[in-house]
């Protein structure tokens, strides 16, 4: 009899990215249009990612099929 397997979330596998020592990054918010009007600073920063923390980052990885 063939246990069942768990599936990956494929919208979450597209949006993060989890490290070798098992943390969860994140594209910048605030940064698909409307560009212009905003800082060269800010526009630089958000260039990095940034990592996400808590309950949110066990739940995502969790989605993506890690336990």
């Amino acid at each position: 009899m063939q246990k069942y397997k768990q599936k990956t979330r494929k919208g979450a596998v597209k949006r993060f990215k989890v490290t070798a020592t098992g943390k969860v990054l994140r594209r910048a918010q605030n940064m698909r249009h409307l560009r212009r009007k905003k800082s060269k600073k800010a526009i630089r920063h958000s260039r990095k990612p940034i990592e996400v923390k808590g309950k949110w980052a066990r739940r995502i990885k969790h989605m993506m099929g890690m336990r």
